[in-house]
């Protein structure tokens, strides 16, 4: 079963994600919650009569309420660089303390922090928010980004800022003859289209270091018809891949039988119409088996098909991949 979304933005990957390495560097009052909370990769939680110090527990950011003129904002440092295909301001379990509007600013800092002379640029203007609920807005930039401001009208309290886009990497530096994992989200690879993913989302297969747990990782139901399960993953930049990684960490009774995964190099087209060609693409690593909560690697059977942009990883018949690693180096296009 495919994943419902409630907006088509939500299949791009979340550049505010904690597990990337995105964190909260500066916030004017979080006296309430800790403005990293919302940046947490898992749904956001109620408590029912847990109290800190300063209040009421709150899975989220939350400041306090102002008694002087202005409004209270966080920024963001992303864990890699992207361009915003939409964003969702979740105010889940704030109803009489979310702010009544809230807008989104970013930068680009080639190096380090934003400044006092850091230009900004609003990539959302003021949106109404109501408590308690998901605020989905559309953006259409290809410009990356590497910072972000969210500003809340006058304060109040955000569950999750999810940031959905495009990772961005500059290619020109990277040398040619440096072996890097061209998945990896950090790297700019992007999980495009599943058959299913009941359980896990796609794109955490593509998460930096290990999976925490198996809702960290990418999970298909059980499978009751012929068939096998699949998800395309497009790399960050063309290269020839020399050495995969397929780690089960976590699933146990749940692991694939085997796997194997088709390549090709892509150029243009849109995910539906690569979804349907991936069926004929070229074989890169032929089936393998899989053992439970462990990582496998392979080498010496990956086939020399050059310069691929796209791969198809096949599990047989169904169930959990914690990661997934295609080291190579990068081609000059």
């Amino acid at each position: 079963m495919k994943r419902t979304y409630n907006a088509p933005f939500e299949k791009y990957l979340n550049l505010a994600d904690a597990r990337l390495g995105t964190r909260v560097i500066h916030v004017t009052d979080d006296w309430f919650a800790e403005a990293n909370r919302m940046l947490k990769p898992h749904e956001p939680e109620w408590k029912e009569g847990v109290y800190d110090d300063n209040g009421k527990w709150m899975d989220g950011w939350e400041s306090r309420r102002k008694r002087f003129e202005g409004y209270d904002y966080a920024i963001v440092k992303l864990g890699v660089p992207g361009s915003i295909k939409g964003v969702d301001i979740d105010t889940r379990y704030f109803t009489g303390n979310y702010p009544p509007s809230a807008s989104l600013e970013a930068c680009f800092c080639t190096e380090g922090d934003p400044t006092a002379s850091t230009e900004w640029v609003e990539v959302l203007s003021a949106v109404e928010l109501q408590g308690n609920s998901h605020h989905y807005h559309a953006l259409n930039g290809d410009r990356p980004w590497t910072h972000l401001r969210l500003n809340i009208y006058p304060d109040g309290g955000v569950a999750r800022l999810r940031v959905y886009g495009i990772p961005y990497r500059d290619w020109s530096t990277h040398a040619t003859d440096q072996v890097i994992d061209l998945a990896a989200a950090l790297n700019g690879g992007r999980a495009l289209a599943c058959n299913d993913e009941h359980y896990g989302r796609m794109s955490n297969i593509l998460n930096p270091g290990r999976a925490e747990s198996m809702a960290d990782g990418w999970e298909t139901a059980r499978r009751r018809t012929p068939g096998n399960d699949w998800v395309i993953v497009a790399l960050g930049h063309p290269g020839e891949i020399e050495r995969i990684v397929v780690d089960t960490l976590h699933f146990k009774g749940n692991y694939p039988d085997s796997c194997s995964i088709q390549a090709a190099y892509v150029q243009g087209g849109t995910d539906n119409q690569i979804e349907t060609q991936s069926l004929y693409w070229r074989e890169l690593l032929p089936s393998q088996k899989l053992q439970m909560h462990q990582e496998h690697e392979f080498s010496e059977q990956i086939k020399a098909l050059g310069p691929v942009t796209h791969i198809r990883l096949n599990i047989f018949p169904d169930g959990g991949v914690s990661r997934l690693r295609l080291f190579g180096r990068i081609a000059r296009t």
